[in-house]
Formats: C-alpha cells, structure tokens, sequence
C-alpha cells in the first residue's frame, strides 16, 4: 500500500484487494505508524527466514508512533527469532506424525484437521506452523477426494476442522465445493474453521461467506484468533457481530505472549469485548515452542498466576481455558 494512500481509500476495496497491498516492507509500516525504523529492533535475518507481511487493517489498530505497541510486537521480525532457544523445534506439536496422508490431521478422537493452505494475511511472529512442510502436506485439489475418503471411512469422526496457514483465504466457491461434499458424510456434524481473518482482515467477512457458512449444511463453528483487546476495531467489530447474528457459533482462542498480553487486566479486558461481540472465550494457550518464537515464551508458573488473577475478575462463562499441546497426546492439555 502506499503509505500517502487514506484508509478509507483502502477499505472501500474488496478484501482480495486489501490483501494485496499488505505491509511487506518495513520502511512503508514505519511510515505509517509514525516511526523510524531505526527505533525499532528489526531483524532483516529473521525477515529473511520468515517474512514481514502485516494487512493494513490491522496495523490501523496499532498506536501510532509507540514502537512498544502489542499489535506491532506480534508481526515484527527481530533478532531473537534467529536464537536457539532449549526445547523449542520446528514441530512442536506432532503435526508431521500425526498426519497419515497429504492434507490431513488426526490426533484426536472425533475429529480431525485439514491443512487446507499454507497461506495467511498475516505473519504472527509466534506462529506454531511457521517450519511447516506445506508443499508436501496442505490439502490439494488433488489429495482433496483422498481427504474426503477418509473422514467418510471412520465414522467416529463427527467433526472437521478446517485450519491451514488461514482457510478464510479460500475462496468462497472452494469452501463451498468441501462443504458440499462434507454433507454427503452423514456421520459428520460439524465443520470448525480456525481463522484469524476477522481479525486482521475484516473485508474477508462479506455477506456472501457469511450466507455460505449459515447454510452449509452442517453446523458452522468459528474459532477466532484474537491476543489483546486493542486489534477489535470498529471493522473487526463489525465482521463478529454480523457472523453472530447470522447463528454462526463463534469462540475465540489466544496465545499467552510475553510483552503482548501476559498481564490479568490485558486478558479480562479482551474476553470482556469479545463476548460483547457475541463471541465466547475458548483457549488461553501457552506458547507452543516453535523455532524462532522462543522470546514469546511466558512460564507455566507465570501463566497460572495470571489465571488465579483472571478467575478472581471474571465470571467463569469468561475464562479461557488455560491449556497447552503435547505431541502424541489424546487432546489438549489443561493447566491447573
């Protein structure tokens, strides 16, 4: 985007447009935030590694001129993700041994996950699947129907989740094709889309995706990825309340990140908001330990501290779950 170029200029575009002019330079998100880039502790190594790509909707909810911003903390390439941190890998989870062919994701019971794409609208400093083999095991217009063979063989399966990289960068002719063959599997009863999108690109929430997921077929579940209160900006807010109001059951998931939201007050103040958006708080996950993140990482001690905080502020409807993923383990684990 040109930095001389007014937001509402840029709004007014689809969000396909919006995408494309995305923040990928550092100079240009500088010129927009109102900061020299020599303020800043960017990595052009760690840029290198793992790009800088930042969508103007989202950096419009960045405090202009505060280098120490949250929002701006989670997109930044710095130093410290070219650091070999103890225990951290580039596949923390087991996503590579628990994927038994090209696409797919089975770790527990009655559910599985398809990789539908390697692709997101923004690149989160901390995110698990930065090291991911994509090229070999995201969903394909080729492994597609093998995908669908499999779900439709195990009839323990009642959910799909849909993950990626982001599935909302789908188009909605492509989700519409998985969703209609999801209603041929009569053991299947909900499909879940795991999506950051809402948050950081709103435009994606038209009212043609919103119909699609409204008359799928099968119940639609969104889990939205949001770290602090500050990225729900008045398009974002917008985006939630019309999924809501369209019967789309909507929870939100955040990651415990140091120097972003490792604080009681941050995290009551974001499930607060989200719930007046008709969404409710899900998970609070610790930070799964992928290479290049481990500056993020909050202590185990530290975040149940922070839980004790959060349980003495808010009624239980409003607590996340603090919880952390294991590899080979049957669900995800509570921390208490």
């Amino acid at each position: 985007m040109n930095a001389r170029q007014s937001d509402a200029g840029h709004f007014a575009k689809n969000w396909q447009q919006q995408l494309a002019e995305a923040f990928t330079s550092l100079d240009d998100l500088c010129r927009y935030l109102h900061l020299e880039a020599g303020s800043l502790p960017f990595s052009i190594g760690a840029a290198q590694q793992f790009a800088l790509k930042v969508p103007v909707s989202f950096a419009a909810c960045m405090e202009k001129g505060n280098p120490h911003d949250p929002l701006l903390r989670q997109v930044l390439p710095v130093n410290d993700e070219l650091r070999a941190y103890a225990g951290f890998t580039d596949d923390p989870v087991g996503d590579i041994a628990a994927s038994p062919q090209a696409g797919v994701l089975h770790k527990y019971l009655g559910r599985v996950l398809l990789v539908t794409t390697g692709s997101c609208a923004v690149n989160c400093r901390y995110c698990f699947r930065r090291n991911f083999p994509y090229g070999d095991l995201q969903l394909s217009k080729q492994t597609e129907q093998a995908a669908i063979d499999y779900i439709q063989a195990d009839p323990g399966i009642s959910e799909v989740i849909l993950s990626g990289g982001d599935p909302l960068l789908l188009s909605d002719a492509r989700l519409a094709q998985l969703f209609a063959k999801f209603n041929g599997i009569a053991h299947l009863k909900r499909v879940r889309i795991h999506s950051r999108l809402p948050i950081v690109l709103p435009a994606r929430v038209t009212d043609a995706l919103v119909e699609l997921l409204a008359q799928s077929g099968k119940q639609a579940v969104m889990v939205i990825h949001c770290n602090h209160a500050n990225e729900l900006g008045e398009q974002t807010r917008a985006a939630c309340q019309k999924l809501h109001q369209h019967g789309i059951t909507l929870l939100n998931q955040s990651v415990l990140l140091q120097g972003v939201n490792d604080d009681a007050a941050v995290l009551g103040r974001l499930s607060e908001q989200m719930f007046g958006l008709g969404v409710l708080p899900y998970y609070l996950h610790l930070l799964d330990k992928a290479s290049g993140t481990g500056h993020f990482d909050v202590s185990e001690s530290r975040a149940m501290a922070i839980m004790v905080e959060l349980q003495a502020a808010l009624p239980g409807y409003l607590l996340p779950k603090l919880v952390k993923e294991q590899a080979g383990a049957a669900s995800k684990m509570l921390v208490v």
